[in-house]
Order: structure tokens, then C-alpha cells, then sequence
């Protein structure tokens, strides 16, 4: 009988500044962060889903759909310069100290409103297949980064790469980039390395036209210009 348990954690700090009120702001008519409630529980993957915020208005968005928020984040863990990672070692800490133990932990963002529970499914069985310490969702840039091109000193266009100036464009290796998504984590391994990122970490790649990066307005209007294609 499979006794694993998992726990997926939202952080969502009240106070953005670039965006205001981000975190609950409307998105194709619903708060941003009811499309990452609603995705964990569609997943049927986790036996707790909990907000880990800063925001009496924050957290009453997230209980009226569906997510618990068993505690309002201190102070120390909700400035501009705290962390991913320190915040879900917060609520795993916070956890603990209820007598929960659970074996997996899902970080999801709550302004991943393109993220779908396939992709959250996908992750879970590669963390646990791999025996990695942690796997995350990424996607392919959408043009080789070996042919980059940076400004001199004298303002005239430098390729990053010179090496590759005549190379053809399939003959490049592929790379990836942080889809912004979630992070699933193996918690024994996790609370060692103290970071979703490391050497142990295996992918979980996501179709480009599923990711869009969310921090100016520019980007929010292209991510409902997505979204409304793929519902």
C-alpha cells in the first residue's frame, strides 16, 4: 500500500510592486491564484493545500476557493529579498510543528494560471521514478541562445558565443529554462540541500505556448491573450 504523502504550499506575498495586488488580481474573470488552487486540487495529488502568505485579503481569496491557510507568514519571510525556497522551509518547519509529516512537497506559484495538472502529475511521478531530489517544470527557449548577441563597450553588437557564428541552428544542444511553475521535492532530500535547484534535480518540460513569466503588464495581457486560446 503507497503511503506517500504530499503537501502543495502556494507562496503568496501580499504587496507587489510591479504588478499591485498581483496575487489576486483578475484573471479572465477569477483572482490568478484560484487557477493554482484549482489545478492542485484537480491534480488529486496532495492531501493538504496551504497558501503561505502574508495578506488577510490574500487569504480569504484563497480559502473561498478551496486552499487552506493555517497561518499568516511573519514579517522575516515576506520582504522583497526572502526566497522561494525559505518560504516553503517555513511552512514545512510550520508543519512539522503541528505533528504532520508528510514525503513530498509541491511548490506551485500563484500566478501560473497556463499550468495544468498534467504537468503537475508528470513531475510527481518523475521526483519519485528518478529518485531525484527534486523536479521542475522547464521549457525550451524559443530561439537558440548559442547565437545571443550582447552590446561592446562601444554599442555595437557582440555575439556572446563566437564560437557558433556559423554553426546551424540544429546542431546546437538544447536548453531550457525555468517555466515558473512548480517545483516538487523529495522533503528529506530538500531540507539537506535547502534549494529546489541543484545537481539532483530532473525536468519536467512544458510545451512553450503553456508558459508565460508574469512581472509587468505587458506580460499579464499576453498570458490572458494565451489562455483564451487554450480554453
Amino acid at each position: 500500500m503507497d503511503e506517500t504523502r504530499n503537501v502543495a504550499i502556494i507562496p503568496a506575498r501580499g504587496g507587489s510592486k510591479r504588478i499591485p495586488g498581483k496575487n489576486v488580481k483578475l484573471f479572465a474573470g477569477k483572482p490568478i491564484i484560484a487557477y493554482s488552487i484549482q489545478v492542485a486540487l484537480e491534480s488529486g495529488l496532495f492531501q493538504r493545500l496551504i497558501v503561505s502568505t502574508d495578506s488577510e485579503e490574500i487569504a480569504d481569496v484563497a480559502r473561498k476557493w478551496g486552499a487552506e491557510v493555517p497561518f499568516l507568514r511573519p514579517a522575516e519571510f515576506s520582504d522583497d529579498f526572502t526566497g522561494t525556497d525559505e518560504v516553503i522551509l517555513h511552512a514545512l518547519d510550520w508543519l512539522d510543528s503541528a505533528g504532520e509529516a508528510y514525503n513530498y512537497v509541491c511548490c506551485i506559484y500563484a500566478t501560473a494560471p497556463l499550468l495544468q495538472a498534467e504537468y503537475l502529475r508528470r513531475g510527481f511521478q518523475s521526483v519519485r521514478r528518478e529518485q531525484a531530489a527534486t523536479a521542475f517544470s522547464v521549457t525550451t527557449y524559443s530561439y537558440p541562445i548559442f547565437r545571443a548577441l550582447t552590446l561592446d563597450d562601444n554599442h555595437r553588437l557582440d555575439m556572446i558565443w563566437p564560437e557558433h557564428f556559423t554553426s546551424r541552428s540544429q546542431d546546437l544542444r538544447e536548453v531550457y529554462h525555468d517555466a515558473g511553475q512548480f517545483y516538487w521535492a523529495h522533503i528529506g532530500k530538500y531540507r539537506v540541500g535547502k534549494r529546489f535547484f541543484s545537481n539532483d534535480a530532473v525536468p519536467v518540460i512544458v510545451p512553450r505556448h503553456l508558459v508565460q513569466d508574469i512581472d509587468t503588464e505587458e506580460d499579464w495581457i499576453v498570458a490572458e491573450k494565451q489562455y483564451n486560446l487554450i480554453v
